[in-house]
């Protein structure tokens, strides 16, 4: 796997190289702005783009821009935004052209070595990674005509977990249930969601995720 790193802090970007190093992930090239990151993958056409959100010169939301840039020069290029803060509405931006192979952490998953490594392979294969705590911020929020309200409490926490990109074994394991079980909440989420296999096939899970963090998905 080759991977980009725009990020401002250099103590944060060696690391983040030297963390992928050790997982056998090659860091083709580095920026420390939302700028150079266009250059470097239209340079290298990474298998993943890791990207800070906040970088000069405004250090607002140059990393967002050049991310959601870089996927409408390059479609289908893998995301993943790093964040200091909790950002709900660059989350959603960001998987709104597509969900496929996109990610929202927070810094401070990179701590966890494991997971950090985990969530850059799930999305450089093409998966969705939203951090738990934006999950949990979104499914606090309350609005006027919120799809989701019609999700019982068991459906929305499977909803969150494949919000995390967790496939079928996994939401199994966490929640202690059979697949079998998973799937039937699954498939009552797509139901009540509205989400018909021969309108959207293979992507109602992008769908059902989409309309999750409050983006409309028609």
């Amino acid at each position: 796997m080759r991977v980009v790193i725009a990020e401002d802090s250099v103590l944060l970007r060696e690391g983040l190289v030297r963390l992928l190093d050790d997982a056998g992930i090659e860091t083709v090239a580095t920026v420390g702005d939302g700028p150079g990151l266009l250059g470097i993958v239209d340079e290298h056409a990474p298998d993943l783009a890791i990207v800070d959100v906040r970088m000069p010169p405004s250090f607002t939301d140059e990393g967002l821009r050049a991310a959601l840039a870089v996927r409408e020069r390059r479609p289908g290029t893998p995301i993943l935004v790093l964040s200091q803060y909790v950002e709900e509405r660059y989350a959603t931006d960001l998987i709104g052209g597509g969900a496929e192979g996109v990610g929202y952490l927070l810094k401070e998953r990179v701590a966890d070595v494991a997971e950090f490594i985990d969530a850059v392979r799930r999305i450089a294969e093409g998966g969705t990674v939203i951090d738990p705590e934006v999950i949990g911020q979104l499914l606090g929020r309350r609005r006027n005509g919120d799809p989701l309200e019609v999700l019982t409490p068991r459906e929305r926490e499977v909803l969150a977990l494949m919000a995390q990109g967790r496939a079928n074994a996994a939401i199994a394991a966490d929640l202690v249930v059979t697949e079998g079980a998973v799937e039937k909440h699954i498939s009552n989420i797509f139901m009540k969601l509205d989400l018909q296999a021969s309108a959207h096939g293979g992507h109602r899970r992008v769908m059902a995720v989409l309309a999750y963090l409050g983006r409309d998905a028609g």
